[in-house]
């Protein structure tokens, strides 16, 4: 049964790069979260701004924002990084606010719609891992590897607000759109192919679609 295995948040902490900026990358635990759309990506005090309560997000150019208001990732896949690294990696270590139990994020189509306690939350874009995410592990080249992996989990933004709690189930309405997150972070990371495919299926308005633009604009 697809469900939340933990709802996590972070304070902010000191990072060595780049320039010792705060990050909220160091997820814990908590009981409960409120979620609710944080309006558009800005920068407030010099941090993102989160779709949850209580959440910081460091460089608001990059993190935060109506699109990119929650993060959620599988313990499955937190699992197997764990085994590949020879390490544990608890819940909120890859800095997501839900990690997830028996559902298949990354297969997640972009429009999905997740019920889950009181809130609707939309799966809209992807992560693409940073300096800062590179740091925090501490790994040779895991910008890169987790790159190449290429299932980096959920980006979604929050239709109706409200509570989430560990233990919630997810209740999936798809979409129907046919792209996936692997597919959207494969095009605008470059892949031609998949870049016509995802502006063809109208998923993307705006900055979002004309990122994906940029990567065929690029290939003429």
């Amino acid at each position: 049964m697809p469900r939340i295995l933990s709802v996590n948040v972070g304070r902010p902490r000191l990072q060595r790069v780049p320039k010792g900026r705060p990050t909220g990358i160091d997820k814990h635990p908590a009981d409960v979260i409120s979620v609710a759309n944080p309006g558009p990506r800005r920068v407030v005090d010099g941090h993102g701004v989160s779709g949850v309560a209580a959440d910081h997000v460091g460089d608001g150019r990059f993190h935060g924002g109506w699109d990119r208001a929650v993060y959620a990732y599988a313990r499955e896949e937190l699992d197997l990084w764990a085994d590949v690294l020879g390490r544990e990696l608890r819940e909120g270590h890859f800095g997501e606010n839900l990690t997830t139990s028996g559902i298949d994020v990354d297969a997640a189509e972009v429009g999905d719609r997740w019920h889950i306690g009181t809130a609707v939350l939309e799966v809209r874009w992807t992560r693409q891992p940073c300096a800062t995410f590179g740091e925090w592990m501490g790994e040779p080249g895991w910008v890169k590897r987790f790159m190449e992996h290429g299932r980096t989990g959920a980006l979604l933004s929050v239709v109706e607000p409200g509570d989430i709690r560990t233990g919630n189930r997810i209740e999936v309405e798809p979409s129907g759109s046919g792209i996936t997150l692997p597919m959207v972070l494969r095009a605008k990371t470059g892949d031609v192919g998949l870049a016509r495919r995802v502006i063809d299926a109208g998923v993307y308005t705006g900055h979002r679609r004309q990122q994906i633009v940029d990567v065929l604009e690029r290939d003429h």
